[in-house]
């Protein structure tokens, strides 16, 4: 996926708030939630987007700590699904 895409997908509304499925070319799918850190600008210029899984997420929210995140290239992505609505 381009960053476009990712942009117009997660900034209205997952952005550091809801988790999405994020599925991928080359590895298992997974849950997490899109963060904004100092360098997301940076970052999101180049496809490249930090994430936090799901199973970081309650010690995330609570010390904002982005080593508990990874970051991923967005042209391995497939498909980002709103897990409100799956």
């Amino acid at each position: 996926m381009t960053n476009d895409q990712i942009e117009k997908f997660v900034e209205p509304r997952h952005l550091d708030k809801d988790p999405v499925r994020i599925s991928f070319k080359t590895r298992n799918t997974f849950n997490g939630v899109f963060i904004q850190s100092r360098d997301y600008e940076d970052l999101k210029s180049k496809n490249y987007w930090r994430i936090v899984s799901e199973t970081h997420l309650q010690e995330w929210s609570r010390t904002h700590d982005q080593n508990l995140s990874r970051i991923f290239h967005g042209g391995e992505f497939t498909r980002l699904t709103d897990l409100k609505k799956a």
